[in-house]
């Protein structure tokens, strides 16, 4: 019997037990109960393991600790959460706040990993680390994309104003796809041991121009059939093929996946919203469908990404790698969102330049792509640096979804009384 469904038995009953744990004690967002009750579960092996060392316990964290995220999220279920996100966006929204969702997508995303890259190759070097600044630029590309799933979850539970609401979930879904493309930028620096110059740009316009014309195209033809049909079983089929076509062609003519199911979804959100009402009442069993696939791959992904701190507990100057890339990320965040706010026609829902600047920085939650991209670059570098980019990426995951998500109410509620 192969590993994968024991692998997927033993995740899935993790998903059940915790969530019932965290609705009969906890009442915590779903997120941020899977990867704290995660967290806390490989912990408390890691502690057994060291008393217990011939016995099943080792075997179970031997079988833990090589799951793939990276393989998991890039090689299948990231282009349908994806998907899943976008094809709920009201389109009508979407071209009200084109400029505010484009700028922070893609100026926002691409300056916050540059900035995280100056400030935390300062603490490299200030404590002998010994990362590149090539190595540090491609870590900021790791980081800077945020998560569209927890953020619009934890957000809508405290009824946050549409328009800015819209916004952190339109700038998440469309910045995945802009965080691999500055991330395929940027480790072609490390690999090749260069400096930045236009062929960062080139290859970023490339990734993105070429996702969003193979989307478009794929999605013109699927949604040709899916007029046809009435049937929400066939639609269902056609729409899986969409996005699992879109997602294939990118990667075959080396282009962002992630930017090519988020036109899909958006391409699907526009042809619905100009059916009759009787034809979107009768997606009904559709959405239903869709939502549960996103539900089963984001709770088995955060029970992962909580299960990886297995692989960080014995990193070298694990504590300095984990406050130094926290710093750094707060205040590349901070920094992008401000100077941004400088470029769109206004702020949305009254709020102040400090005040809007605080609530995109502190909403700006991480998630799998972020450990994914981190997973895949352990042949670019050293063991030991890739240990150090694990280590931050995954501080930066567990901080912003658990510590950021916990107290996100309070920091809107403190920017409001303001």
């Amino acid at each position: 019997m192969t590993d994968f469904l024991p692998l997927i038995i033993t995740l899935l009953f993790l998903v059940i037990v915790f969530n019932f744990i965290n609705r009969k004690f906890f009442h915590f967002s779903y997120e941020i109960a899977l990867m704290l009750f995660a967290t806390v579960l490989g912990t408390v092996f890691i502690g057994l393991s060291n008393f217990f060392l011939d016995t099943s316990i080792v075997k179970v964290l031997d079988k833990l600790q090589p799951i793939n995220i990276e393989s998991f999220l890039m090689d299948g279920a990231l282009c349908f959460m994806l998907f899943a996100g976008a094809c709920h966006l009201k389109i009508s929204d979407f071209l009200k706040q084109a400029r505010s969702v484009g700028i922070y997508s893609f100026l926002a995303t691409f300056l916050g990993a540059v900035i995280y890259g100056l400030i935390f190759y300062a603490f490299v070097r200030v404590f002998s680390i010994g990362m590149s600044f090539a190595e540090c630029l491609m870590l900021g590309s790791i980081i800077s994309p945020t998560d569209p799933i927890a953020a619009t979850s934890i957000l809508n539970k405290f009824g946050l104003p549409q328009k800015t609401g819209f916004l952190i979930e339109a700038e998440s879904l469309l910045n995945d796809g802009v965080g691999v493309a500055v991330f395929v930028c940027f480790s072609g620096l490390v690999i090749a041991n260069a400096t930045p110059d236009s062929t960062v740009f080139s290859v970023l316009i490339h990734q993105l121009a070429g996702a969003m014309v193979i989307g478009a195209l794929v999605s013109f033809v699927c949604f040709n059939l899916l007029s046809k049909e009435d049937d929400f079983k066939q639609r269902i089929y056609i729409s899986l093929l969409c996005v699992s076509l879109s997602y294939i062609l990118c990667q075959y003519f080396d282009c962002s996946g992630a930017i090519a199911c988020v036109v899909c979804g958006i391409m699907f959100s526009s042809w619905r919203e100009k059916q009759t009402e009787d034809v979107q009442a009768s997606f009904g069993n559709f959405d239903v469908c869709w939502e549960a696939i996103d539900h089963f791959l984001n709770s088995v992904l955060y029970v992962i990404m909580g299960l990886s701190v297995l692989l960080i507990m014995n990193m070298n100057a694990v504590l300095v790698i984990c406050l130094a890339t926290i710093f750094s990320n707060l205040i590349g965040r901070g920094a992008s969102v401000y100077f941004c706010t400088f470029f769109i026609k206004e702020i949305p829902d009254n709020f102040s330049r400090n005040g809007f600047t605080t609530l995109m920085t502190w909403g700006g939650l991480r998630g799998g792509l972020c450990i994914a991209l981190a997973m895949s670059t352990q042949n670019m570098v050293s063991e030991e640096h890739f240990q150090y980019i694990m280590g931050a990426t995954y501080a930066i995951v567990f901080f912003t979804t658990v510590i950021q998500g916990l107290t996100l109410k309070k920091v809107y509620g403190f920017i409001r009384k303001d």
